[in-house]
């Protein structure tokens, strides 16, 4: 038996370039794959994304036209303020989104684990993973800024060359702050795996100062009057804090106004031009050191923050709250202590997850944010109440993304664990109401305050309020209902990912339903209220004299709207999920 001798050019590995290229085929046969799959197994769910994407943009087209058109004449003083406000926000949200994205794909991911046992660089399973969370993080600013900017170029009556830059400008900003969050993401996990608990003390102590803050600005500052000289020296005051030069931000924004610039004749300026490739040269370049950057903590911290991750004990990390989990486990009666337990095991995956409470707090905290500000105006009651039901209509949309991604593939995901399940005395039953009142008590909480914050900022009545809250109860019930119902009803229990499961046929039809769900209920609960509130505001006569409209616009239309509004919660509540019980109790595995 003779033995070969091994070369050193057998074992040869690969050259960082030959890396960056096989990386970069194999995203393109995912993505290749991915929409061949969606071509042929979810055309409906395709379809639908095109074109409410369209509706959408359009939309935002047509109303950023509008919105420019009337300030153009301020141009000078306000779209700065409004760009640099616009941008600085989705910069921040773009670096704490793509550093979630990519710790759940380089320390949490099966895929993670496989490349990190191969001889593969760690700079390049960072960049292959990178890729994959810049466009989860950048598509939304893609799809809210293009319209946006194309509306401003229009109505700047912009040349070719600001059209043409649009994309390189898009593309270079948001690589600077995905490339920030994801230094940040690594350097967090290798360094501060001991500290994580103290800057999670600090984070609370942050919001909680934050939140006093905000409860004594919002109580003690004084209604302006829209449009006012005050109303403007405010905005601009608060606004100035984005307009730092050393911004991603400011770059862009300045960049796309000099490029929107014309000479007198309605030519190309040729000296704003130049300032605008002046600014995106330096996005470029700085987006470009931050990645070499990115690449160098990669290959320097990768595997040793994933070795300690690996490493850490997982009942230590969970022993904090177990206080609360033995509370709920043994709150009520013995018989109820089956669904008790099935709810403590999902709270606690849920705990476990970072990318499913990351994301709801960053959602959610964003839209608390937004409704904070709504205190800047002065309304009337017709228009405070059309808004406060937009913003109710916002937190169900909210919501039921979140119940058609992470609710509706909980009992498809129990499929491997199915056979543990079979062997305990727990019925089928008390496994889909738990993952029911994991939604539904998981989500009541935060969009009841939300809607109450909304409304306080709005001054709106007490009787609103209560209307409002009873409209968000009714839609945390049948949002949790609907997500719930049809997943029982369609589980797929040999899938293993969430986003697969609710990317598919089931998935597609519990987010069509949860959004004509929630349109039923604005719209049964919104339109008595706000006729009954013009008819008050400019005469019964501006409504109806008589007849249906004049009916509906009455104390009996409200009170019909309320009644309407409880029947389409109970029948969205009940209805699937009684359908999904039935369906589950004859599921074989």
């Amino acid at each position: 038996m003779t033995i070969r001798s091994v070369t050193p050019d057998a074992v040869r590995l690969l050259s960082f370039e030959d890396e960056s290229r096989l990386f970069m085929r194999l995203r393109a046969t995912l993505a290749w794959e991915t929409v061949r799959s969606m071509l042929t197994d979810a055309r409906l769910r395709l379809t639908l994304v095109v074109v409410l994407s369209g509706l959408f943009w359009a939309a935002l087209y047509g109303l950023f036209i509008e919105g420019f058109s009337f300030l153009d004449a301020l141009h000078a003083e306000v779209i700065s303020l409004l760009f640099n406000a616009f941008f600085s926000s989705l910069m921040v949200m773009l670096v704490f989104s793509t550093g979630i994205l990519v710790y759940s794909g380089m320390y949490c991911s099966t895929e993670a684990r496989l490349l990190l046992t191969l001889p593969v660089r760690a700079e390049t399973i960072h960049a292959h993973k990178f890729r994959e969370a810049l466009w989860f993080s950048s598509w939304g600013f893609v799809l809210l800024g293009s319209p946006i900017l194309t509306a401003y170029g229009v109505v700047r009556h912009a040349e070719w060359p600001y059209f043409v830059l649009l994309l390189p400008f898009m593309i270079s900003f948001v690589i600077i702050p995905a490339s920030v969050g994801s230094i940040c993401c690594m350097a967090l996990v290798a360094w501060m795996t001991r500290l994580r608990m103290h800057a999670l003390t600090i984070g609370v102590t942050i919001a909680a100062v934050a939140a006093i803050w905000l409860g004594w600005t919002m109580f003690s500052q004084t209604k302006v009057d829209a449009m006012s000289a005050a109303w403007f020296e405010r905005t601009f005051a608060r606004l100035a804090v984005t307009e730092q030069k050393l911004f991603p931000s400011w770059w862009l924004s300045s960049g796309l106004i000099e490029a929107a610039r014309t000479d007198r004749g309605g030519g190309i300026a040729g000296q704003a031009l130049f300032e605008s490739l002046t600014f995106l040269a330096i996005l470029v370049a700085n987006a470009l050191a931050l990645r070499l950057l990115a690449g160098w903590l990669a290959r320097v911290a990768y595997r040793k923050g994933f070795s300690q991750l690996s490493g850490e004990m997982p009942a230590r990390r969970q022993r904090r709250l177990r206080w609360f989990d033995q509370a709920l486990g043994h709150a009520g009666f013995a018989t109820g202590r089956p669904l008790r337990l099935l709810l403590v095991k999902d709270l606690r995956l849920f705990r476990r997850d970072i990318s499913q409470w990351s994301q709801f707090v960053i959602f959610f905290g964003l839209l608390g944010l937004y409704f904070v500000n709504l205190r800047a105006f002065n309304y009337n009651n017709s228009y405070a109440s059309m808004i406060g039901y937009l913003n109710l209509a916002v937190v169900g949309l909210i919501l039921s993304t979140f119940t058609t991604r992470f609710v509706y593939p909980m009992i498809s995901l129990e499929g491997r664990r199915f056979w543990i399940l079979g062997l305990l005395p727990v019925h089928r039953d008390q496994i889909v109401w738990s993952k029911f009142l994991f939604s539904f008590v998981g989500g009541l909480l935060p969009c009841c305050l939300l809607v109450l914050l909304s409304d306080s900022m709005l001054g709106l009545p007490w009787r609103l309020i209560a209307q409002h809250e009873l409209c968000c109860l009714m839609l945390c019930m049948g949002l949790s209902g609907i997500a719930v119902g049809l997943g029982a009803r369609m589980p797929d229990l040999r899938e293993s990912s969430p986003s697969k499961i609710s990317s598919g046929f089931g998935g597609t039809l519990s987010l069509v339903i949860s959004s004509l769900f929630i349109m039923s209920v604005v719209v049964v609960a919104a339109v008595p209220t706000h006729l009954f509130l013009i008819s008050n505001t400019m005469g019964s006569g501006v409504v109806a004299p008589n007849g249906i409209l004049a009916w509906a616009g009455g104390p009996w239309g409200a009170t019909a709207g309320v009644i309407l509004v409880v029947i389409l919660g109970l029948t969205a509540t009940f209805v699937p999920l009684v359908l999904g019980l039935r369906a589950f109790r004859r599921l074989e595995v």
